[in-house]
């Protein structure tokens, strides 16, 4: 009996690391609207998706400052490093990283879109939501995938 005990203790321990770690490694997307009404967490890394606002993107030496928007709200967002060679004004976007206490989103990878066509479908289901006046929810779970360092995808 003791031995069952001491097997279900140690299973359930190992249950609990394995979800601590899996949790950990989550990576949940927001949408502008959603961070601008505070649903996004704080000190904890997220995805934001939507497109680059036309004529917000200005660089600081190695550092880009842009807006991503869903069409109903606008966050900024800062990233040092290379952007992606189809990072675009007008195109869209995913940026992974952490919201900082002025409201500024630090990136710390950017995402951008692969051809003409294609949308992060995060990213177009919150735009086609904005449009239509319907709020976003839920996050949607994106990846627990390893950084690619301002690659696109």
């Amino acid at each position: 009996m003791a031995i069952v005990g001491a097997g279900l203790a140690v299973g359930g321990i190992a249950a609990v690391l394995i979800l601590n770690a899996f949790r950990s490694n989550l990576v949940f997307f927001y949408t502008p609207s959603q961070v601008e009404a505070d649903q996004a967490p704080h000190h904890r890394p997220f995805r934001i998706g939507g497109m680059v606002v036309k004529g917000s993107l200005h660089r600081d030496g190695a550092t880009a400052h842009f807006l991503v928007t869903d069409t109903a709200k606008s966050v900024p967002v800062t990233y040092t490093g290379l952007l992606p060679d189809l990072f675009r004004e007008g195109k869209g976007v995913v940026a992974e990283g952490e919201l900082a206490s002025d409201g500024t989103f630090r990136a710390s990878q950017v995402l951008a879109k692969h051809d003409e066509n294609y949308m992060p479908p995060e990213a177009a289901e919150a735009i086609r939501r904005a449009k239509e006046g319907r709020p976003v929810s839920t996050s949607t779970l994106v990846s627990a995938s390893p950084s690619t360092g301002g690659k696109a995808q």
